[in-house]
């Protein structure tokens, strides 16, 4: 689960978006202090830091700053504050992006994947088996590209840069831009059984995608 900081005193947006963001494998520790936030980022690991500018004890912009000296850990500014000032600032003081309020979770979530894509260090992502190249959006599978659609593709894709991890349903779902927020789980299964005729051996005795009951599916790479 990636692992998100968020500094924000406003308690009803930070009660929203930690419930929100949980559908989507994201845990998010938000504070309303810039001490504390300084603070987490001393002795905890984050993927991704959510930085408001009007905040207690210091301006944002200041605290970006600071932010970015410390660590080349990802920064969305989220702010209300329209001053096209703040947000050349910002980005100038080492902000990845500038999301104004007000703004709906999904676009939160799509900024936040956006940021995440161009954070990697390297577009590839590799396992004994598998290649996973983002960049051109394909799978190599044992040396050779796998023929996949678009929604197997965002699956399999899920499940390779979480190696071992038991993902839910909805969790699948809810991170696959080709697959519909409402899709059943029968939506699910059916695209998994695919992946399986196309990845496994014996696909009724899978190796990789193994069904965990009344949780989801784990990928063992």
């Amino acid at each position: 689960m990636l692992q998100a900081l968020m500094v924000e005193d406003d308690p009803d947006i930070t009660t929203l978006l930690v419930n929100y963001l949980k559908n989507y494998g994201i845990a998010l520790n938000a504070v309303s202090t810039p001490s504390e936030g300084l603070r987490l980022l001393d002795s905890e690991r984050f993927d991704l830091i959510i930085l408001d500018l009007t905040l207690p004890q210091m301006d944002g912009l200041e605290l970006c700053k600071m932010i970015r000296q410390k660590t080349d850990i990802p920064i969305l500014i989220s702010s209300a504050r329209s001053d096209i000032n703040d947000k050349v600032i910002g980005l100038e003081y080492g902000a990845d992006d500038y999301l104004p309020k007000p703004y709906e979770p999904r676009e939160l979530i799509a900024r936040i994947k956006s940021v995440l894509r161009r954070y990697r260090p390297t577009m590839e992502k590799k396992n004994k088996l598998f290649i996973l190249n983002e960049k051109e959006q394909n799978i190599l599978y044992n040396g050779s590209p796998l023929s996949l659609t678009r929604a197997e593709y965002e699956l399999l894709s899920l499940f390779i840069l979480r190696p071992n991890q038991t993902l839910s349903r909805d969790f699948l779902s809810n991170n696959s831009e080709a697959i519909s927020y409402e899709s059943s789980a029968r939506t699910i299964d059916v695209i998994i059984s695919r992946l399986r005729q196309k990845i496994e051996k014996d696909p009724k005795n899978p190796r990789f995608i193994h069904s965990i009951r009344g949780s989801g599916y784990r990928f063992s790479g």
